[in-house]
């Protein structure tokens, strides 16, 4: 069994630090790794990311990371992810890792995402040239995510499990709780479409505070809402069963 834990939407700042290093130093005891679902920071200065670098510096075990829209706030998300960077994690955006936990091999592809909401209620390519940009984005992003979804199933030594990580949610089953009016700002149909095609074990996300923790893809992936107002607590685990791996 592999131990996923994680969490997103910790908005960390200097009047935080050290709220969730004592839980994280217990993550050897429970987990195999910890993902961290974007907006990880405030407003995306580098400042509060050294706040959430000290949260998670020589952990033992793999920090795995994306950013979100807070993130991106102060215009220096590259800054954050290098903060993030120095400090163990791997920040991805757009591309894939594989981690080693004992014999265990975890493949994360992550991305941000963006919104444009869901079939039936959704953004088209259409119109001005700001709405189709808004649209093409978020196509962009969801075919990052597939790449890299693909490139860990061709990984030659094979993953025991495979892992999408974004920010932004790819269901609507995620977002129970929020107002209607603003699903099309939390999530993309997009995102799922990506996971279905390539196929993955678990996606996880956050942004959607007032959502709801369970929902699936239309193609029965599941899918994890773990922002902290949700889960509310430092982090959660979901087990994970290891796949058979064929020899390299």
């Amino acid at each position: 069994m592999i131990r996923v834990a994680a969490v997103g939407d910790i908005h960390m700042g200097p009047e935080s630090e050290g709220a969730l290093r004592p839980s994280f130093e217990t993550l050897p005891e429970c987990a195999d790794i910890l993902l961290l679902a974007g907006d990880l920071t405030r407003h995306g200065t580098p400042d509060e990311a050294r706040v959430v670098a000290r949260e998670i510096k020589d952990l033992a075990v793999p920090v795995v990371a994306v950013l979100g829209n807070h993130d991106h706030h102060d215009d220096r998300p590259d800054e954050v992810a290098a903060v993030l960077q120095e400090a163990g994690a791997t920040v991805l955006q757009g591309r894939s890792t594989v981690v080693t936990s004992g014999d265990k091999r975890i493949g994360v592809a992550g991305t941000k995402g963006f919104g444009g909401g869901f079939v039936g209620r959704c953004a088209g390519e259409f119109g001005e040239p700001i709405m189709k940009e808004f649209v093409r984005y978020s196509r962009r992003e969801a075919d990052a995510l597939r790449e890299s979804l693909e490139a860990l199933g061709q990984d030659e030594e094979g993953c025991d499990v495979r892992i999408a990580l974004t920010h932004f949610s790819p269901v609507e089953d995620t977002l129970a709780g929020e107002p209607l009016e603003i699903y099309p700002f939390l999530g993309s149909y997009l995102l799922a479409e990506a996971i279905d095609t390539a196929g993955a074990d678990l996606a996880v996300h956050g942004h959607a505070h007032a959502g709801t923790e369970h929902g699936m893809t239309s193609g029965g992936v599941k899918v994890r809402n773990v922002a902290q107002p949700v889960i509310g607590r430092a982090f959660h685990v979901y087990n994970l069963r290891a796949a058979d791996r064929m020899p390299a």
